[in-house]
């Protein structure tokens, strides 16, 4: 559930590493699976930084990139939120959300 992730984020040692030992980051691991959850993707783009979605794992492919390998109907729900969390995120970091 959300709630237990969020758990998980807030318990996880501030020093660890965010990717396995191939690569994967949270946003890998979810995208990756048959039904990915809107909220459990929500958790993660709560708490992690926008930057780790740019990260490739050892395919070299990002989280994005198994959303859209997997296509379903629910996964354009995941992509639009992901990309939007992304773009807005860098806008923010430069003084532009006024606009």
């Amino acid at each position: 559930t959300a709630q237990k992730l969020r758990l998980c984020i807030k318990d996880q040692d501030a020093s660890g590493s965010l990717v396995d030992e191939f690569g994967m980051t949270p946003f890998h691991v979810l995208c990756s699976t048959a039904e990915a959850s809107r909220e459990l993707l929500q958790v993660l783009l709560d708490n992690y930084p926008y930057y780790v979605l740019g990260w490739k794992n050892a395919n070299d492919k990002l989280a994005t990139d198994y959303l859209v390998s997997n296509w379903t109907p629910g996964n354009k729900t995941l992509l639009q939120m992901t990309l939007q969390s992304w773009m807005f995120s860098r806008l923010e970091n430069w003084g532009t959300t006024s606009w």
